[in-house]
């Protein structure tokens, strides 16, 4: 397995931007960790690394070898997994990428019933917006996205999908609390925590916006979905979110609700699980994803009443 070392070594320095610091995370020196690569580079015919004043960068070469590399630990990956599944037994780690809105609710949960079946199966979560999510998978540093509205790339192969409304949050003592659904117009009269300009629903909101009359001023804007709720149960504004990453239960520990915006004003839009195209996942990867398609299907409505 020296030859799977080896990639290992690459894959390190080229994340890392540094021989220095890739050797301080393999336990080697700078001196040996360079000289691997430059027989590697002899071998091969040609640099794969530029060298610069401050570390090394990928040149073209190395972009085109550090994919197959990642490919190749993606596809051993897989291949153990197989291995060991012969057993009776899922082992290794499953690695995510996907939204807040997702972190919040629907992930823990999903984590902790899988693991429940298959407790020596260890998970990785990165919680990142949709560019990153999908910038995350082609790279090979996940096996599986879980994006809202994710962008047509021919290199996201989708496993499943449902459709999403973008729900307004507030506290159950709202003015608008009372209502089954809500118009844009009728929340920009109060004030507005908003999500920013990265997340998909702050983009469906200004596309909406764009054809109206009106705009949602932000009073509060962030890119932590933590802090816009918890900034709700605070004053009488409002905030949005899609309907996954508004359960139910916020009713009973926050005294919020949630209630759908009018698909007139924003239409449901896609969340979707995928991997690469023309990758075979691990097992254990593999299973879970079908498990979290199905779960997203049969996902629950947040109620549309205070409580």
């Amino acid at each position: 397995m020296r030859h799977v070392r080896f990639l290992r070594y690459v894959d390190v320095v080229a994340r890392s931007g540094s021989i220095r610091s890739a050797a301080e995370k393999l336990n080697l020196t700078a001196s040996a960790l360079n000289r691997r690569i430059q027989d590697f580079e002899e071998e091969l015919g040609t640099p794969i690394f530029e060298r610069l004043p401050r570390g090394v960068r990928l040149n073209a070469a190395g972009e085109l070898i550090i994919r197959h590399f990642r490919a190749q630990l993606a596809e051993l990956s897989r291949v153990r997994s197989q291995v060991e599944d012969l057993s009776g037994f899922r082992r290794g780690t499953i690695s995510i990428a996907c939204s807040q809105a997702l972190a919040y609710d629907l992930m823990p949960n999903m984590v902790a019933a899988y693991r429940r079946e298959f407790p020596l199966v260890n998970f990785s979560i990165r919680v990142l917006d949709h560019r990153d999510a999908l910038r995350a998978l082609t790279e090979f540093e996940v096996d599986l996205a879980l994006v809202f509205r994710p962008q047509p790339l021919p290199e996201f192969q989708i496993i499943g999908s449902a459709e999403q409304r973008v729900m307004a949050i507030m506290q159950a003592s709202h003015p608008l609390a009372g209502r089954a659904t809500l118009r844009l117009r009728d929340c920009a009269d109060f004030p507005l925590a908003l999500p920013d300009r990265s997340y998909s629903g702050r983009q469906l909101l200004d596309e909406a916006t764009a054809r109206a009359s009106f705009r949602l001023e932000p009073a509060v804007e962030s890119n932590s979905f933590e802090f816009l709720r918890n900034f709700v149960r605070t004053e009488l504004a409002i905030t949005f979110q899609i309907e996954i990453g508004a359960p139910p239960q916020d009713r009973e520990r926050y005294g919020l609700v949630a209630k759908p915006i009018d698909p007139r004003d924003v239409q449901p839009a896609r969340l979707a699980i995928g991997q690469l195209r023309g990758r075979a996942l691990p097992v254990a990867a593999a299973k879970f994803a079908d498990q979290l398609g199905s779960r997203l299907v049969t996902a629950p409505v947040p109620a549309t009443s205070p409580p």
